[in-house]
């Protein structure tokens, strides 16, 4: 793991922004595997930046999202597909059909998860992922557990991953019991995966996922068997890092 710490937020979206418009400006037909949250917010103000300066273009791009919960109502402002549009799409020269997040909404979620990995494999690999940490170790929604699903899949979200979610909520019983999210083994097949940490509450999960022993206890513990992974951690998620 190449590991990068930062001292303020700028810098970090920045290095985090150029890696994606260095990939796009070398391959403009590049897929790009994105997460949402607030850690990636910064990066993706700097990629419509940049986007408006006419550094970079999105107009051959694939993108796809690591993952969506399930029966929140379509346009709801929660649901990631809106985040993305929100927050990069609505503000780049990307095609919209080219993006791909996962139907929470499919009338057969197994299903979907079959044909969102089949999407992955038939216009992949993914060149590079971003990636977000939990304060419980989880990367996508790939929760602890003494087993890890290693394709798309559904999966049933810890109350304490629905707690730290609900500050987006009205309520915690607005929150989705439920997502459909990329495995453990769909994350792994990216070409070169940047993982963005960012506050001190993750620090605990930040010392686990590069210091810690490989273990599903600790999902993003995996990443220490990935070959082409870069860290960018702000100055609180590092603080226990040596």
């Amino acid at each position: 793991m190449n590991i990068m710490k930062f001292e303020n937020d700028n810098d970090f979206a920045r290095t985090g922004s150029g890696l994606i418009v260095s990939l796009l400006q070398s391959n403009p037909k590049a897929v790009l595997g994105l997460a949402t949250g607030s850690s990636p917010l910064g990066v993706y103000a700097e990629l419509i930046e940049m986007y408006r300066k006419k550094l970079v273009s999105f107009a051959k791009a694939t993108t796809f999202n690591l993952d969506e919960y399930v029966g929140l109502p379509d346009g709801h402002s929660q649901s990631y597909r809106s985040f993305m549009n929100q927050h990069l799409f609505d503000h780049i020269n990307i095609d919209i059909s080219n993006t791909y997040v996962p139907n929470g909404n499919a009338e057969n979620l197994q299903q979907e998860c079959v044909s969102y990995e089949k999407l992955l494999e038939d216009l992949g690999p993914v060149d590079l992922q971003l990636l977000g940490l939990g304060s419980n170790g989880h990367i996508g929604f790939n929760e602890p557990d003494i087993s890890l699903t290693s394709k798309t899949h559904v999966v049933d979200l810890l109350e304490e991953t629905r707690q730290a979610n609900a500050r987006f909520f009205n309520s915690i019983d607005e929150v989705p019991k439920q997502a459909i999210t990329m495995g453990i083994g769909s994350i792994m097949k990216a070409k070169q995966i940047v993982l963005l940490v960012r506050g001190e509450e993750k620090a605990e999960a930040m010392y686990r996922t590069v210091e810690g022993p490989i273990t599903t206890e600790c999902p993003a513990s995996l990443l220490q068997s990935h070959p082409n992974v870069v860290v960018l951690v702000d100055k609180g998620a590092g603080k226990w890092l040596k």
